[in-house]
Parts: structure tokens; sequence; C-alpha cells
């Protein structure tokens, strides 16, 4: 007699491993980490940013939802800053580094990241892990996780240089936006 089997889990979306309630979002933001773990960020399950679509960059990789645009990368602050002034009120704004987002930022970038309640955008250090969650336009339920940052340290990092991915997931409801 064969020993029985438990059957394989259903996939979720965005890799969740179990579903969003049916009246939300479901979304999967993580950092690079070291050279070959990529950045990427998804959303209802579909990559907006991936190594498999080739539009991750060095620098904060910004996807907006509710304007159909991303952006790969930024090493330059003047460009972050105008991309982001340009989301629509309503737009959820996913943030995640790859390689280092804190070289060419410049004050007035993090003054305009830290408005749209980052915690951490003032701490971030070279090649630190940072992923990021805004609303502009409407709040984000106080449960829902926003920020997480991982600075690179020699004597922690998980790779030779640079500290491990991090991750944020969760759901979000429709209604909000």
């Amino acid at each position: 007699m064969r020993p029985a089997t438990s059957p394989l889990p259903r996939r979720q979306k965005c890799d969740h491993w179990s579903p969003c309630s049916p009246g939300s979002y479901a979304y999967r933001i993580l950092s690079g980490g070291g050279k070959e773990k990529l950045a990427k960020i998804c959303f209802e399950d579909e990559l907006l940013i991936s190594e498999e679509k080739g539009n991750v960059g060095r620098g904060i990789n910004i996807a907006i939802v509710n304007c159909n645009c991303v952006i790969n990368s930024t090493d330059h602050s003047e460009e972050m800053m105008a991309f982001i002034e340009s989301a629509p009120q309503g737009s959820l704004l996913f943030m995640v580094t790859h390689d280092d987002g804190s070289a060419r930022l410049n004050s007035n970038a993090k003054k305009l990241v830290e408005s749209l309640g980052s915690k951490e955008i003032q701490n971030m250090k070279f090649r630190s892990s940072w992923a990021f969650i805004a609303a502009k336009g409407f709040k984000l339920p106080d449960d829902i996780e926003r920020e997480k940052i991982n600075h690179s340290d020699s004597k922690k990092n998980r790779y030779s240089g640079w500290p491990a991915e991090i991750q944020i997931e969760g759901c979000i409801p429709r209604n909000l936006m």
C-alpha cells in the first residue's frame, strides 16, 4: 500500500502562501540581494519589475499602479522626483532597491519620499536593501506593512559585500483606490 500524499498547494497571486480576500489586490515587492538576486515588484500576479521583464536597474526601482507606468531605476534624483510627482491621485507606489539606492539620492528626493510616509529613506546607506509602499491621494490601512530596510554589514551580510534581500507582501482593499 502506498503512503497517502498531500496535494500540492494551489499557487496564489504574486506567490502568496494564502489568497487575498475577493475584495483585495495582492502585491509582493522584493529588493535585490547580492549581484544575482534582482529586485521584483508584483501586483495582482503581474510582474511589473523583474529580471524576466528586463527592466530592473541599479538604484531605486519604482512602479506606480493606477497609471500603467514603470520606471526601472533611478540613478538621478530629478528624474525620480518628476516621476513620483506625476503619479495621479489614487495611485499606489512600490519602491525597491537593487545594488545601491543611496549614493546619488539628493536631499530633495529623500524629502519627497519621506512626505509619502517613509521613515527609513533618510537612514538608507550604501547597498542597503530597502522596500517601501506608499499611496498618493488615499490612506493605506494601518495594518499594512509599508517599509523595511536591511543595512549592509560585513559581519552579517548574506552575500559578499551585500545584505540579504527583503520583501513585503500583502493585500490592499480594492475600495481604497
